[in-house]
């Protein structure tokens, strides 16, 4: 992993600078060692890395602390961009966030610390049925530490977090927000095996340059220059004979920022459409939350392709269509993707209840 050589007028406590802008709900600080997405081995799902923007955002400058965070689901239905998550959606998501591994290095004391993210989750549902779930979580040990002893840190736009539709733009949009506001600092080279370290890629896809490029790079610059978050993004190519060696990724503020509050504050559907100049098209979305029963096309491909059970019975549609917006998150394939409707067809052909 490089290291970053900070500018000394730039030093002071990441939990400092999250505790003096609690008053802020538009914006999470995050460590630049959580925002820089080296350090993160088992990368989670798009809206897993969302309820950790959340989840650290509630925490604020207490996010170092031992102490017992908490929020209520219904508290996460009341923000724009998130999922309209249920008890059952929402535990996968922190198995995942359990899952995720930090990697602190530190060059100067030549130690490297491994450990997780949340060290335990508890989902409270004995008043699920008026809609009060409580959530509690603790940071984990590493993850406290390393807040702790950070000096440099990501004020996030949380509504950009919240808009963007693939884990690769969020991964970018952290890291590179991360270095933002370094003096002298407008890019940055990656090697193509940092890239693939900060997506959180595993050996074997997209292995061909070619294919990163077609599938990740191009699409998340795009999606991160589009009218959701303030950043411009500039890619540069260094090429070592005729293989790209690095990536040079080079950024600016924009400086018309209306329009992404317009933006962030307009529907996600035809969110894709828009960014391509292709709104005279009617988009097709698959629904953002809830059952597919009685929602057109959806429920009539679900009937006409997903097994029947035993035979007879069509499956819930409910827990369908929650299957599949979790397969999709973890696919990065955004909800209103111009081949939705052939996706969801072809995954519902191999759908089972079981």
């Amino acid at each position: 992993m490089r290291n970053t050589t900070l500018n000394n007028s730039l030093m002071g406590k990441t939990t400092q600078v999250a505790a003096d802008r609690a008053y802020d709900q538009t914006k999470t600080v995050l460590p630049a060692e959580v925002a820089q997405g080296v350090y993160m081995q088992h990368a989670p799902s798009l809206a897993a890395l969302k309820l950790m923007h959340l989840m650290i955002g509630t925490a604020g400058g207490r996010m170092a602390d031992d102490v017992r965070h908490e929020f209520r689901l219904s508290a996460i239905k009341k923000i724009d961009g998130m999922d309209n998550h249920t008890r059952k959606s929402i535990v996968p998501l922190f198995q995942e966030l359990a899952a995720a591994v930090l990697t602190v290095d530190d060059p100067v004391k030549m130690t490297t610390t491994i450990g997780g993210l949340m060290d335990g989750a508890r989902i409270d549902y004995r008043h699920e049925v008026s809609g009060d779930v409580m959530v509690t979580w603790y940071f984990g040990r590493t993850f406290r530490e390393m807040a702790a002893e950070s000096n440099h840190w990501a004020i996030l736009d949380r509504q950009a977090v919240f808009h963007l539709g693939s884990k690769y733009s969020v991964l970018l949009f952290q890291h590179i927000a991360s270095l933002q506001n370094l003096k002298h600092v407008t890019s940055k080279r990656f090697t193509v095996p940092d890239l693939r370290a900060m997506f959180g890629m595993s050996d074997g896809k997209f292995s061909r340059f070619a294919d990163l490029n077609k599938h990740i790079i191009k699409p998340v610059i795009a999606e991160i220059n589009s009218d959701i978050t303030r950043l411009h993004l500039t890619v540069t190519y260094h090429k070592v004979g005729r293989t790209v060696a690095e990536v040079e990724i080079s950024w600016e503020v924009k400086e018309d920022l209306t329009k992404v509050k317009d933006e962030q504050d307009r529907p996600k559907v035809g969110r894709k459409a828009r960014r391509d100049g292709t709104t005279e098209t009617p988009v097709t979305v698959f629904p953002a939350f809830g059952s597919v029963k009685d929602t057109q096309p959806w429920d009539r491909i679900a009937r006409d392709n997903a097994p029947r059970i035993d035979g007879r019975h069509v499956p819930d549609l409910r827990v369908l269509a929650d299957t599949f917006r979790k397969w999709c998150g973890e696919k990065s394939i955004p909800l209103d993707t111009a081949s939705i409707e052939k996706t969801f067809t072809t995954w519902c052909k191999s759908y089972s209840a079981r």
